[in-house]
């Protein structure tokens, strides 16, 4: 057995709907699959998914707060007033501020852009930066990406006679803030059809308000942060996502050609990966090191120079980041391992140091639930203002935005989502909040929720991963959440081949067989599963399906997400020379080795390895459960194998070396006419000495132990007398059989026991255990 990584989690098929759908569209099972696990059942609705045919913009009028603030911003630009546009230092605020320069731009507006300082001023508005604003002439502030929790700030807004328009799409607090307008599509009682925007789908909406038209040249700029902040892809973001990857495609904007020029994308067919995992982090790092300024200049200036050198000083920014991230993680982990992973009650991990750069902290959280999978926390220390500041990540079983609401009252900073949440505590309350969070989590979290997840999205056979499939399945692109890169699982499948590839030989590539079709697979950080996958064994695995393109040749391909082996295995280490090497790659805390015969450990010099060998297998009190059993050697007796697996149960994995010191199976056994003839030989000589054996043997063509070998059966059946290796007639004997000699009898039993176990084939040695292991096995659980 290979026991997954995580606990795969199938959808739950509709066959009555999936049937509808690929006989209404004429498309596959497996396209129609996915569309049914996505809650579309619908022909109308799937073609609008499928094809983006009749899919359409919302009125952003229909957004509550919408007319107020367009008529506020018209009539500032009427009046030629100074607007402030206040922004946030993420990827979703920056391009949610640039949507607004581009809009305002357009309009001919007086204003300029503010963006916090991450380190000295911390999230969404403050009340320092609006007092400066008035003191500069300010007499509008819009807030992009930010603004939802500013109670206090709209109370300084008012205070200084500031209009003050929020648009934001954060979960609302119990109590909003009093501004002029409020515009978040999940402010309580907002009707807009859809409440899953991201900040910079809230932009536009108000962009498109402003203009009173779609604003398609600002569809790249609006796919970036909506990809980047991670919201559903789904309705009007599915829209913005797919248009604005075309037209990212063309765009002529000179920061964003730089930006992908420096992304290695120029020239390459476009999707939403490269914005998540390419131009997104770049966008952000500015913000996460230093100021977001740099990052909304990019995006909107029109100088091809100065966008070259923005892109760069971005790029060293992002490279500067990672390394960053690593230090820290290491950091992180070390304090985890040091202080809290050993105790049960630390459902939720929340680390915190002084001098950790608070602008990734988000991200070393991300890789601390991605190793640990427990909701966590990562703090900034600040002892001058004793304060942290604080990024959470969560898990799908812990809704961090609500728990954190719970202890709203000791967190006078905070907001976010499900999923993720950025706050500040005072230090006199981070132990507090610790000790609520992991209460909290106790109560909710069952050991099942704390056990990595994969959703699979179906089940298929190697013969429907086609060409025309997998162009299907790409219809329902863009991916993202809530609409996520389909994940298909292949149960009990055979490997046409399995070998390490890399340079560090650490992947892994697969022919995955079933019913004669093959299907190529690649595991990327998967090669130690070359040793964990016995050759024959039937392999479930669950991955991504895409196509391969090589020398003008297209083939489907799987990319391996996690791996299992479902029934024990059986590997053969039989005459293996590298047996201490292959040692040192199994976990001691699974293995057990057991020998049978006293020997056997110092012949193979596996003295290193002494504590962890059985050498007394009737012990009752052994368990197999869970563990990888090594058979060094034979027993004297098949029973005494079967014994061996009926009191330890069956193993995840077993490893056959048998190691023996006869060859009893090769060795000639005499027939029956040869104990004839040497029976009649004795009665003609009388007696005979044992040191003219290995004559005697040589003239009848025997080998050298045949004659010591039928002494000692005769000496047993008290066919002959001994002394001093003469060997005389017993006159008074009476005819018995063969096997009434233990030495006989023993001589049989070790040369089938070479012959089932030593020298047959790898399919016979499964079968033997298959059928005498596991058979006893289920008799017993039916007992009990």
């Amino acid at each position: 057995m290979l026991r997954s990584k995580t606990r795969w989690k199938l959808a739950e098929t509709d066959e009555t709907n999936i049937d509808r759908l690929q006989s209404e569209l004429g498309i596959s099972r497996l396209a129609a699959s996915l569309l049914v696990n996505r809650g579309i059942s619908g022909e109308e609705e799937a073609r609008r998914f499928l094809y983006k045919e009749n899919l359409a913009y919302h009125d952003p009028f229909l957004m509550s707060g919408m007319k107020e603030a367009v008529e506020r911003i018209q009539q500032a630009i009427v009046s030629n007033e100074r607007i402030l546009i206040f922004g946030d230092y993420d990827a979703d605020g920056v391009s949610s501020t640039t949507i607004l320069v581009y809009t305002l731009r357009e309009l001919g507006a007086t204003f300029d852009y503010y963006i916090p300082n991450r380190f000295t001023e911390g999230y969404g508005p403050n009340e320092a930066a609006f007092r400066q604003a008035k003191e500069d002439g300010y007499h509008l502030i819009v807030t992009v990406d930010t603004g939802i929790s500013g109670v206090h700030e709209a109370e300084v807004a008012k205070e200084i006679g500031v209009d003050l328009i929020i648009t934001d799409h954060h979960e609302p607090p119990p109590v909003l803030p009093d501004a002029y307008a409020t515009i978040n599509p999940k402010k309580p009682g907002c009707t807009y059809p859809f409440k899953g925007l991201a900040g910079v789908g809230v932009a536009f909406k108000l962009s498109q308000a402003l203009l009173g038209r779609i604003p398609g040249h600002l569809l790249e700029i609006a796919a970036m942060g909506t990809i980047a902040d991670l919201v559903p892809l789904q309705d009007e973001n599915r829209l913005l996502a797919s248009e604005g990857i075309r037209a990212l495609q063309n765009s002529n904007k000179p920061g964003i050609k730089a930006l992908l020029d420096v992304c290695g994308l120029k020239d390459q067919e476009l999707n939403e990966e490269h914005l998540g995992f390419g131009i997104g982090p770049r966008l952000n790092a500015a913000g996460r090191l230093d100021s977001a300024d740099p990052a909304v200049e990019l995006l909107t200036t029109d100088d091809p120079l100065l966008a070259e050198q923005l892109a760069s000083d971005i790029d060293a920014l992002n490279k500067n980041r990672q390394e960053l991230v690593n230090t820290m993680t290491k950091e992180a982990i070390e304090e985890v391992e040091t202080n809290y992973i050993s105790d049960e009650s630390n459902r939720v991990l929340i680390i915190a140091k002084e001098g950790w750069n608070a602008g990734v902290i988000g991200i070393v959280a991300s890789r601390l639930v991605e190793k640990y999978y427990r909701p966590t926390i990562v703090m900034s220390i600040d002892r001058e203002k004793g304060v942290a500041k604080g990024s959470a990540r969560s898990i799908e079983a812990f809704d961090m935005f609500a728990n954190l609401s719970e202890c709203r009252d000791i967190l006078p900073h905070f907001g976010g989502h499900p999923m993720a949440a950025g706050m500040t505590i005072d230090l006199d309350y981070l132990e507090q909040l610790r000790t609520r969070l992991n209460n909290l989590a106790i109560e909710k979290l069952t050991e099942e929720d704390l056990t990595p997840l994969t959703k699979v999205d179906l089940h298929c056979r190697v013969e429907d991963v086609t060409l025309e499939t997998i162009e299907e399945m790409n219809l329902l692109a863009p991916f993202g959440v809530s609409n996520p890169k389909p994940v298909v699982m292949l149960k009990d499948v055979h490997l046409s081949q399995i070998r390490r590839i890399g340079s560090q030989d650490n992947h892994l590539k697969v022919g995955l067989e079933e019913n004669g079709t093959t299907l190529d697979g690649v595991g990327f950080h998967f090669g130690y599963a070359f040793e964990e996958i016995a050759s024959r064994a039937a392999v479930s695995v669950i991955g991504q399906l895409s196509v391969n393109e090589w020398n003008g040749l297209r083939k489907p391909q799987i990319f391996v997400k996690d791996i299992a082996v479902n029934e024990w295995q059986l590997f053969d280490y039989r005459g293996i020379r590298d047996l201490k090497k292959r040692l040192e790659t199994l976990p001691l805390d699974k293995l057990v080795m057991v020998a049978f015969q006293s020997n056997t450990i110092s012949k193979l010099g596996l003295e290193k390895w002494k504590e962890y060998v059985i050498t007394d297998p009737s012990d009752r009190n052994v368990s197999f459960d869970q563990k990888y059993v090594m058979l060094l050697d034979l027993p004297d007796l098949e029973e005494d194998l079967v014994n061996l697996f009926r009191s330890g149960g069956i193993p995840d994995r077993t490893y056959v070396v048998f190691e023996h010191e006869e060859d009893h199976f090769f060795s000639t056994l005499p027939s029956r006419e040869d104990f004839k003839w040497y029976y009649a030989f004795l009665m003609k000589k009388g007696s005979f000495h044992l040191r003219d054996a290995e004559k005697l043997a040589k003239h009848k063509g025997w080998s050298k132990e045949t004659v010591p070998f039928m002494s000692e059966v005769f000496f047993e059946l008290d066919f002959v007398t001994m002394d001093n290796g003469l060997i005389s007639l017993n006159p008074q004997s009476v005819k018995t059989e063969l096997t009434s000699s233990k030495t006989y009898r023993s001589k049989l039993e070790k040369a089938k026991l070479e012959n089932d176990f030593c020298y047959s084939s790898y399919h016979a040695l499964k079968s033997w255990f298959d059928q005498s292991v596991n058979c006893f096995n289920s008799t017993e659980e039916a007992i009990k």
